[in-house]
């Protein structure tokens, strides 16, 4: 394990999508383990003073939100290819973006019982949740992955969408979320990730009793 990238995490929690994107970059680091009653400490807070994980801390940089973490593992960590050519980036930058933004914020919102007014919905990013829903199953249904014709950082923000969202009942059951899933959650990087945070909830919940 290595002190110059920490990991702070909690395993039940968006922890779990930069989990798996470190097991995709393959760089050592050391996990910083927080219960949520912890993480509005002053230390932690001096981390990320939105006092939430997960969080990242590489040398005397520190990288929150799990969209940038995903960005910034894959530059920060180029020798695993999880990014496209800086010349071929827009695809990649798009649904990047697009699952931080509309999706997160549809999905919510749905989740929460906030429905925007038809008159209403110009003044939010993301218009109304069908819309979302209809734009990312359109480019699924005719991409294996979403940007440059193979996995990339980006899968790992959209695809933590989508498995979350199928599982979870918050997405419907398109025949493209589904294929994009399947094929995601047989990565390698994938299922270390997941085996760890599954480990981890089960020892949490064993203490608990």
């Amino acid at each position: 394990m290595s002190d110059d990238l920490v990991f702070y995490t909690n395993p039940m929690s968006r922890g779990q999508i930069a989990r798996w994107m470190l097991e995709e970059a393959g760089a050592p680091y050391r996990t910083e383990l927080l219960e949520y009653g912890t993480m509005s400490s002053e230390a932690y807070r001096a981390i990320n003073p939105m006092a939430k994980v997960p969080a990242i801390q590489h040398g005397d940089r520190v990288v929150t939100e799990c969209a940038a973490i995903c960005a910034y593992l894959a530059d920060a960590f180029p020798e695993a290819g999880l990014a496209p050519p800086t010349t071929d980036r827009a695809d990649y930058y798009r649904w990047l973006f697009f699952a931080a933004g509309p999706v997160e914020h549809a999905v919510t919102n749905r989740a929460i019982g906030v429905e925007v007014p038809p008159d209403k919905q110009g003044m939010v990013g993301y218009g109304d949740f069908d819309r979302v829903v209809d734009v990312l199953d359109g480019w699924l249904a005719t991409h294996d992955y979403v940007a440059g014709g193979r996995f990339t950082a980006a899968d790992v923000y959209v695809g933590a969408q989508v498995i979350w969202g199928l599982g979870f009942g918050s997405l419907p059951k398109r025949a493209s979320f589904e294929a994009y899933a399947a094929r995601l959650t047989q990565r390698e990087g994938y299922l270390r990730a997941k085996a760890m945070d599954d480990a981890l909830i089960a020892e949490m919940q064993a203490v608990a009793g």
